[in-house]
């Protein structure tokens, strides 16, 4: 059995269960045996709405000894520390892969390191996007999609930067009721999380601060605008600017109305996430 923990949250959001999502269904199709683990019941929902059905909810980093037996595999995708768990886990089981948490994140065992980019031996490239993101036909829609959380009200903060833009919110699985509340007096309209990808798929235009969102939206052929905040994020700022996305430093309404929202990059990802999926299932054969 390989086991996937992907950290979540309603202060993080949902970026790291949807590469989970993503990678174990890729896996699945070529007869690995997996299950998903996550931290928090709203993650477990949003990855069935996704498409993967078996998920088991767990404390964090630290328990996944509590449900992965000796002899099994795993993968970490995590910020949180493991307090030299991961020693542990590199003896009892079969395999252990861990997604880099930034590039100076260096193997710390023997576990197999996964990396939005790796150019170097004993890593994996691991840019993950769903290959149910494809393009469709397009509705003319300037979609914003924040992340699925928004824990310090980071949009209400910048009022200037969306009143009058005629966007459209896609809100997160996280954000509160009485928060949509507020929120839509800022948006032409507001449309719910479970609708997350059937809007990437057919929104002619996507405004998001989530890499991961940038990337899927990017794979369905909208024109996409990144926007680039302190807070984490999974995908390196080199990635969005390889696939030629236009980047607008924080919420500056100035830089954005300023720059080609109608440039559609035809840059493509290097590495499918099938093909992520065979290399990890040469490594499980070791």
């Amino acid at each position: 059995m390989l086991y996937y923990y992907a950290n979540s949250g309603h202060k993080i959001g949902l970026d790291r269960v949807k590469r989970a999502v993503a990678l174990l269904k890729a896996l699945n199709e070529k007869g690995v045996e997996t299950r998903l683990l996550v931290n928090d019941f709203r993650a477990g929902l949003a990855a069935r709405e996704l498409g993967l059905r078996d998920y088991v909810t767990i404390e964090g980093v630290m328990d996944i000894d509590a449900i992965a037996d000796t002899g099994d595999s795993i993968i970490m995708d995590t910020p949180e520390d493991d307090r030299g768990r991961i020693e542990k886990y590199c003896s009892d089981f079969s395999h252990v892969f861990r997604f880099a948490n930034g590039p100076e994140d260096e193997v710390r065992v023997s576990e197999v390191l996964l990396r939005p980019e790796c150019d170097e031996a004993g890593c994996i490239e691991a840019l993950i996007v769903d290959s149910m993101y494809e393009s469709e036909p397009k509705e003319e829609r300037v979609l914003f999609f924040l992340s699925d959380a928004d824990y310090d009200k980071e949009i209400l903060s910048h009022k200037e930067f969306f009143q009058n833009s005629g966007m459209e919110l896609l809100l997160g699985n996280y954000f509160f009721v009485k928060y949509e509340d507020e929120l839509a007096a800022l948006f032409e309209r507001l449309h719910e999380a479970e609708e997350y990808e059937a809007l990437l798929k057919t929104s002619s235009h996507v405004v998001t601060a989530s890499g991961q969102t940038a990337l899927e939206a990017h794979a369905c052929g909208a024109k996409v605008v990144y926007i680039n905040t302190a807070r984490e994020d999974i995908i390196p700022l080199s990635v969005i600017k390889r696939l030629e996305i236009p980047v607008v430093e924080g919420f500056d309404r100035a830089a954005y109305d300023a720059v080609d929202k109608n440039k559609k990059s035809d840059k493509t990802l290097s590495v499918s996430v099938e093909l992520i999926a065979e290399k990890l299932m040469k490594k499980l054969e070791n």
